[in-house]
């Protein structure tokens, strides 16, 4: 057998192969991916201190309010590119928040200023809500992708607040 029919045979008995069992076996992953960035409806985040979230995002209604430390309260109306989005998406993919439990921390009564986070992606057919509550003492690597997430989305606000001028 020549040189070239051995390469031949080659591609044919294990490239093709392999390149069609990827194919059949990462289509169908890919396809009924829950979060896809096709599918994105709006994103909700709202911060503040034990139950009153005075401070609020949300990239449906372009919404955004925030109390500033002279306690004045700031109402615009902001809204995402498309590029923003899909940074936060593709954030949210690489820090693995699909996979966040709905609450991280707890609820505690015994401390008055704990801060706390709300994180809401909505799509076409699912939800991700996420409760990030300040006094978290358990997995640190879960503590710092949660933190990391609520960075990445301050970040984006910002840049947008930036952009608008106002």
């Amino acid at each position: 057998m020549s040189s070239r029919g051995k390469k031949i045979f080659l591609a044919i008995t294990i490239i093709v192969p392999m390149i069609i069992y990827c194919y059949i076996y990462y289509k169908p992953i890919i396809q009924n991916a829950p979060f896809r960035k096709a599918d994105f409806v709006s994103m909700e985040y709202k911060w503040g201190v034990k139950d009153t979230l005075e401070n609020s995002y949300n990239s449906a209604t372009g919404e955004y309010q925030y109390v500033t430390k002279s306690d004045s309260t700031i109402r615009k109306k902001i809204f995402l590119k498309s590029d923003d989005i899909l940074y936060m998406h593709a954030k949210a993919n690489e820090i693995g928040l699909w996979n966040f439990p709905d609450t991280i921390g707890k609820k505690s009564p015994k401390s008055m200023a704990v801060p706390r986070y709300d994180l809401l992606f909505k799509y076409k057919e699912k939800s991700k809500h996420v409760v990030i509550y300040g006094d978290f003492d358990g997995n640190p690597k879960l503590l710092d992708a949660a933190v990391q997430m609520r960075k990445v989305i301050e970040d984006t606000l910002n840049q947008a607040e930036r952009r608008s001028g106002k």
